[in-house]
């Protein structure tokens, strides 16, 4: 069986970016074969959430390369030449392309590199293969959508798998019901109610602000409660002090604080990326709703400062008991179908590394997101996008995401050295021997 230097589970920005930097490590001299597994039958990132007029919170600077290697073929500039469109987006005058425009630089990109990608394939387990007393490969073992099973080996790893929608406890029961789905899989599932008169999405974030809004366009007759703990929808703060947390350098700072000065900064910058739409979106919610207290009508409500307390199935739709926290006061309401905007975990790597968690101390990754194992475990196991506890925000964001596949490929780099060391002497300690 063919034995990859690397592996990566996963293949979206991360993934995609850590690639283009392996690609461009060749050039140095430094091969390290990879191969890349993707559940996806083809590229797609969010595509349920590839709203009209959504446009991106990041700038386009952040982009797979430019931050590592601005005169890299994979930037989204290149890519605005390559399709003849860089002089028209130079006369937007904006740094923030629609969703569509980088979804599309985005598939751009992974298509370079369609020879060592397995699309429709979901890696079900991490086994690790051992030589005497050492486990010196991983056996990569996932199904396709034949349910046919394959197996690769690796001597390396990179999860990079994004988040899993998080589900309220309240509707854990609800799992599966058709009338009540994630933000994540939103335009799949609208399309699914043509009918619903009336819908309800949770949640305080960019996702829910984007939702309400379509569902506003979406029909003139569909009545929308937009349901949330805030007391207000909170702007995200963009302004150039604040963002300094997502420089690459500020990494740094965060790996090295404490333990306590990490979960400050964290606490502090909370709201620079969860429950803080964009203040255009947060602007045009609340013309819709002055709009209608102008005619005299209410469609859609905000129904702020208000927990779900229990939310059940019943024949005619989804009943929620709202708790009222400004009034102390519980109602009932009944819903045709319920979004839940509600965010995600990404934990799920667990899982995955089950089989072989004995070998690793515990789950903490050093500054190149490598985890620490036990001496006679050799394979390296990286993390991306998993570890905001430990490198801060900007972890699960476009914003350090060349620099962090720099980091990792070095990592690589330096593995691929020092095993090359060993072996060489090895093979002197034997040829002497003889």
């Amino acid at each position: 069986m063919k034995i990859y230097d690397l592996i990566g589970i996963g293949f979206g920005p991360s993934n995609i970016a850590l690639a283009i930097t392996l690609e461009e490590q060749k050039q140095a001299g430094y091969d390290i074969e990879s191969f890349f597994i993707e559940k996806q039958p083809g590229f797609a990132w969010h595509p349920n959430m590839l709203l009209d007029n959504a446009h991106m919170q990041v700038s386009f600077l952040k982009d797979l390369a430019t931050m590592r290697n601005p005169s890299s073929r994979f930037t989204f500039i290149n890519y605005l030449h390559q399709k003849n469109r860089l002089q028209d987006f130079i006369n937007l005058k904006t740094f923030f392309p629609s969703r569509h425009e980088f979804n599309d630089y985005l598939a751009w990109a992974a298509a370079h590199f369609e020879h060592c990608c397995a699309y429709g394939e979901e890696v079900i387990e991490v086994l690790p293969e051992k030589r005497s007393d050492e486990v010196v490969l991983l056996r990569i073992r996932s199904r396709d959508g034949e349910q046919v099973i394959r197996e690769r080996l690796t001597r390396n790893l990179v999860i990079s798998i994004g988040g899993h929608p998080r589900v309220p406890d309240s509707f854990s029961s609800l799992q599966g019901n058709p009338r009540v789905f994630h933000s994540n899989s939103y335009l799949k599932e609208i399309a699914q109610h043509p009918h619903a008169k009336k819908i309800a999405v949770v949640g305080g974030g960019q996702s829910a602000a984007e939702i309400f809004m379509d569902l506003h366009h979406r029909s003139p007759v569909t009545e929308v409660d937009l349901i949330m703990r805030a007391r207000a929808i909170k702007p995200s703060d963009d302004s150039p002090f604040v963002n300094e947390i997502f420089n690459t350098d500020f990494t740094d700072y965060v790996f090295n604080s404490s333990d306590q000065q990490r979960a400050e900064i964290l606490n502090e910058f909370w709201h620079t990326n969860y429950a803080a739409p964009d203040l255009a979106l947060i602007e045009q919610i609340f013309n819709v709703f002055y709009r209608q207290k102008v005619s005299g009508t209410e469609r859609h409500r905000f129904l702020r400062r208000h927990e779900i307390s229990r939310a059940v199935s019943q024949r005619d739709g989804i009943q929620f008991v709202l708790h009222d926290l400004n009034t102390d006061c519980e109602r009932t309401e009944t819903y045709d179908a319920v979004v839940l905007a509600t965010g995600y975990d990404r934990d799920h790597h667990k899982s995955l590394l089950a089989p072989i968690m004995p070998y690793f101390r515990d789950l903490k990754v050093n500054r190149q997101y490598q985890l620490g194992s036990v001496p006679h475990f050799k394979p390296t196991v990286f993390l991306q996008g998993a570890c905001e506890s430990s490198h801060g925000l900007s972890d699960t964001l476009l914003s350090v995401t060349a620099v962090r596949t720099n980091e990792i490929a070095q990592a690589l780099i330096s593995t691929a050295n020092q095993t090359a060391t060993r072996q060489a002497k090895r093979a002197v300690s034997s040829a002497l021997a003889y």
